[in-house]
């Protein structure tokens, strides 16, 4: 590997103590699995991995990858467990037991104030087809591609109103410095 990285204030060497370190998934409280599945799985293609039951303390993880033809997901349990926490850019869905039953309930999205957390992001192979077939879903649009200062930018919510930003790699050239 020759490429080391941007420099910028308070960038430091990685040294040899995190070797191996890789970012696995990142999580989102949802209300309704069913839901965030279904738009999940449908909308963006991905796939469930693997389920885990923490039944003491009343929730659910679903890990979502979107799989490659070539992925070889094992099928036992124990296997699959490990397969899926080595695995990068995994999308994890926590279910809270019985949130999906209560009317008034919703989670913070990170964009109303106070602002934390951003949104996700999905690359995909053709911008204009992409944003078809998010409007063919019923897909909210905070932003379309063609609005506002940032163009070929998409970003949709998802069914908890979590933002998800989609791009066409070869557009993004260009776009700061």
């Amino acid at each position: 590997m020759s490429f080391q990285g941007e420099q910028h204030p308070g960038v430091q060497t990685p040294t040899a103590d995190s070797a191996g370190f890789r970012l696995n998934h990142t999580m989102l409280r949802v209300k309704d699995p069913a839901k965030a599945l279904a738009f999940y799985t449908r909308v963006f293609g991905m796939r469930v991995v693997r389920r885990l039951d923490v039944e003491e303390m009343r929730f659910s993880l679903y890990f979502l990858a979107r799989l490659e033809e070539d992925d070889a997901v094992p099928e036992a349990s124990d296997a699959r467990t490990v397969w899926t926490f080595s695995q990068t850019g995994l999308l994890e869905l926590t279910h809270n037991w019985g949130t999906e039953n209560q009317a008034d309930f919703a989670y913070h999205d990170g964009n109303a104030e106070p602002q934390g957390f951003g949104h996700i992001c999905f690359s995909v192979p053709d911008l204009a087809a992409a944003e078809a077939w998010l409007d063919a879903n019923g897909v909210e649009f905070v932003k379309r591609s063609d609005q506002g200062k940032m163009k070929n930018v998409v970003f949709v919510k998802d069914v908890d109103g979590y933002w998800i930003e989609v791009v066409e790699p070869a557009r993004m050239a260009g776009k700061a410095d």
